[in-house]
């Protein structure tokens, strides 16, 4: 029996995670698993609601689950980095989950906008720092709004942060087992203080991992290789802010949004799981909103309970339905409705 925190937001979210869910819930069946889901309402329609965003019994409540599955936070009538740093970073910072995994994996059926790649070329995770960096909150101004105005973002680096992020990395390549590479993305040539302990932190951590070659690249190179040669990659493991602009990347390259899935791990506490995608209002309610993500996310999550080979069979079941049924990853154009997507990962199931 597993416990999960079931978090539905705003927009589209609420469907894609009944979708998972149904997958879910489908696999446990077969496997022979249960698990107990609970929702909370926390997002952009409950804070204007209630003018709450997370309340601190809600948080220490979460600590007691095995697992948090999110369907996406964001609303048009909340302003941008309310419900941005209110939830979703607070989950983040408060609950420890240091890593963002995020699998960039192209499946066959999905059509990438790279020529002449296909899902043997593009199969590589990335490791993002997610409790640190310019997203730590540090900072402030001086005389705002005057014309002198000074306005000061700090990224912060602490020796712990990186080197148990980058120790992740290494681990999940050797778990992973594939290219046996881990590459590290920084700005070594201009950062020159926070990426030169994100370098010697790297090599002082892969000395313990002779098995496994290490590489580096500048966050402008990492950005034109996954273009031009994604099959380089293996692991990859930067820090908050590079890792967020190229997971985004990484989405384009496997697809799209439709499909992209990513985790906020502690792997000593309760992680999170959700697709990487925005809430979609203009969507909501139409049952139009590709769950495959979610259902990816789902996977992931089942992966972390240790429920692997669960997590393989849905990976499965969604390679059937992008291969054989999907037209399209985008909204309204799969040839399918959102529920009839869910179905579709069922049956193969």
């Amino acid at each position: 029996m597993y416990r999960i925190a079931v978090i539905p937001g705003d927009g589209t979210g609420p469907e894609q995670v009944r979708e998972g869910l149904k997958v879910l819930k489908a696999v446990a069946r077969k496997r022979g698993f249960q698990l107990e889901t609970i929702t909370f309402e926390h997002g952009g329609g409950y804070y204007l609601r209630t003018g709450e965003l997370l309340p601190p019994h809600v948080l220490e409540e979460f600590r007691s689950f095995d697992a948090i599955y999110l369907g996406a936070i964001g609303h048009p009538e909340v302003p941008p980095g309310i419900l941005e740093q209110g939830i979703l970073l607070r989950l983040r910072f408060e609950l420890d989950q240091y890593v963002n995994l995020r699998p960039v994996r192209l499946y066959p059926g999905v059509q990438t906008p790279i020529a002449g790649k296909g899902p043997q070329d593009i199969d590589f995770v990335v490791v993002r720092e997610n409790t640190e960096g310019l997203y730590a909150g540090s900072g402030g101004f001086l005389k705002r709004g005057t014309p002198d105005e000074v306005a000061i973002q700090t990224s912060i680096n602490t020796r712990k942060g990186v080197e148990r992020c980058i120790r992740f990395a290494f681990e999940y390549c050797r778990a992973r087992n594939r290219g046996r590479k881990v590459t590290l993305c920084g700005k070594t040539n201009v950062l020159t203080y926070a990426f030169d302990l994100w370098e010697r932190v790297f090599h002082e951590v892969g000395e313990e991992y002779q098995e496994i070659a290490r590489d580096y690249a500048h966050i402008d190179a990492i950005c034109m290789w996954m273009v031009k040669n994604p099959e380089w990659f293996d692991v990859i493991v930067t820090d908050n802010m590079f890792g967020d602009i190229i997971t985004d990347l990484g989405a384009m390259v496997q697809g799209g949004m439709g499909i992209a899935a990513g985790g906020n791990l502690n792997p000593e506490g309760v992680s999170m799981f959700e697709p990487i995608g925005g809430s979609a209002p203009k969507y909501a309610g139409k049952n139009v909103i590709n769950p495959l993500a979610a259902i990816c996310a789902g996977s992931m999550l089942l992966e972390h309970l240790g429920e692997a080979g669960a997590a393989v069979q849905v990976e499965e079941a969604v390679k059937q339905v992008c291969a054989k049924h999907i037209k399209s990853l985008a909204a309204g154009r799969m040839g399918f409705s959102t529920s009839e997507v869910g179905d579709l990962v069922v049956s193969y199931l």
